[in-house]
Parts: structure tokens; sequence; C-alpha cells
């Protein structure tokens, strides 16, 4: 099943948009970012990590040279920075994709399962990210966060909770999001998200990229939200889609205010590092879209 977006991973001779390194990745997340415990061979897993960091990094650095020249022409200024960063919502890479539409009104109950076993499975955890990438940033930008990802967590109730909304939904669907069975794409939107959090000198790259997704994702999870309820769901059950649907509005604009626009007004260095991350994961989500109505409309 070939997509567009493995296409041009093989026009480019890329070695890090392909399956076989994605899921490595992917693999290697799972295991780093696990609590664990310390062990004897620690030295060993010390000089594999080291490995995968620079793998990780040169990944990294590809997709930033795929959005660089785009990046370079945003304004600095933090007035026109808002303004097009803003208007990424109509004009980004990925926004208008026919398929969420079609997951709204036409899908069946089964293939808006599989369409949701991928996105759980690449759900790199938007709780994490913002908790690693908020890091010794400065006090607004940081207190922004620390105000989204306080929502993530239900403001301190299990039952408020995003992540646990999202593992109901796994269980009412019955779905098995493992990497095994996921595709490329998506591990590949998870692994890049992952990498500019945990890295400190993808901060800013990864203040843009959370950004664009709280900019971007009402409206194409409220028609999941849709779809989920027209093949039997009740909306309690669709609560994850549906509260992302309304409460992530609120998120970008306030992310946009409190986040971004004081940090370019401070170091206009960090525009061009945010519409990086932003346009990055815009670009990540597109070959994801790509790659799911391949499969989905054959």
């Amino acid at each position: 099943m070939a997509t567009r977006a493995r296409d041009f991973a093989n026009e480019l001779g890329s070695q890090f948009l392909k399956d076989s390194f994605q899921r490595g990745l992917a693999h290697w997340n799972r295991e780093r970012l696990e609590p664990g415990f310390p062990s004897d061979d620690w030295q060993k897993t010390f000089e594999r990590d080291v490995k995968m960091q620079r793998l990780e990094g040169a990944f990294l650095e590809e997709l930033r040279a795929e959005v660089a020249e785009e990046a370079a022409a945003a304004p600095t200024d933090a007035e026109g920075f808002i303004a097009w960063f803003e208007g990424l919502k109509a004009n980004g890479p990925g926004q208008g994709d026919p398929l969420f539409p079609w997951l709204g009104a036409e899908a069946d109950r089964d293939q808006l399962r599989w369409f949701f076993e991928q996105e759980a499975a690449g759900e790199a955890g938007f709780d994490d990210l913002v908790a690693m990438t908020q890091v010794k940033l400065p006090v607004r930008p940081k207190l922004e966060l620390a105000r989204n990802y306080w929502d993530e967590m239900g403001h301190g109730t299990e039952k408020g909770m995003h992540g646990p909304m999202l593992d109901a939904l796994v269980e009412t669907l019955a779905v098995e999001p493992v990497i095994e069975n996921t595709v490329w794409e998506s591990l590949c939107l998870a692994n890049a998200m992952t990498a500019m959090a945990t890295n400190r000198r993808y901060a800013w790259h990864s203040v843009g990229a959370l950004g664009v997704i709280e900019l971007t994702a009402p409206g194409r999870a409220a028609l999941v939200a849709e779809g989920l309820k027209r093949v039997g769901l009740s909306p309690k059950e669709a609560r994850y889609f549906t509260l992302h649907a309304v409460l992530d509005i609120k998120h970008s604009e306030d992310w946009n205010r409190e986040a971004i626009r004081p940090a370019v007004a401070e170091d206009p260095a960090r525009a061009t590092a945010m519409a990086e991350g932003a346009l990055i994961r815009l670009k990540c989500g597109a070959r994801c879209f790509q790659a799911y109505r391949d499969h989905l409309w054959g």
C-alpha cells in the first residue's frame, strides 16, 4: 500500500521516513520514557540511548529542512507572527483534509475503529509533552503551559483526566493500539512530537507544535465525535473528542496570547523555531491523513 508520503520518502532516499526506522524509534521512546529502576547494565543502555539520540536528532533535522524555507518567511514580530500562526488553521498543511468530513458523515463503525486505533497508538500524550516542554521556560509561557497541563489532568480529579478518557474509548471500541498495528506515518508524528519535547534545543519548536495542535484540532475532533455518535456511541463514550472540540478553542486562544506572544516579543528568534515546530507537526499530520485515506478508501 504505497502512499504519496512513502513515494516522497523514497524519492528523497530518506532513511527516516520509512516503516522500519519509525517502528524502532517508537519502541525506543516507549522504553526510555517508562519509569524504571537502576540496573547493572546501565552503561550498555546508555550507549544504545546515545546512538538512538543521534538518529533521532538526524530525523528531526530532516523534518526541519523540509519546512525551513516556509518557516523562515514567517514574521518575527509578535503581532505579525501571531497572525501568521493563526493563519495555519486555514492554510497549513493537512487542513481541510477530506478524511474528516467522511469520518463524520460516512465511515462505518469498523472504519472508525481502525482510524481511532491508529490515533490512539500514535498518541504521544499531550499532558506529558506539555510537562516536558515547560521546563525552564520564561514565566508567562510556563504559567500557560501549567494551566493547560492542569486541564489535561482534570484539575486534579481522575474522572476529568484526558488520558483515561482516551483509554475508556479504547475499551469501548475494543481496539488494540499497538505499534505493530500502526502505520509508520502515525508513529512518525508521535516520534517527532516526543523528540521536540524531550530535547531542550527544540523546546521552542515544541511550543509551536503543541500550540498548533490546539489551534487545528477542534474542527477535526468535532467531526470524529459526529461519526462516533452516528454509529451508536453515547455522548459520554464520545466525550474525549467532544471535549477537545470545545476546550481546545479556548486553549488555543490562551496559548497564543500567553505563551507565544510574550515569547516572541522577548526574543524574535523564537518565532522561527516555533514556526518550524508548527509546520513539522502539520506536515507529519498531513502524511497521516493521506496514509489513513489510502487504507480506508483503498
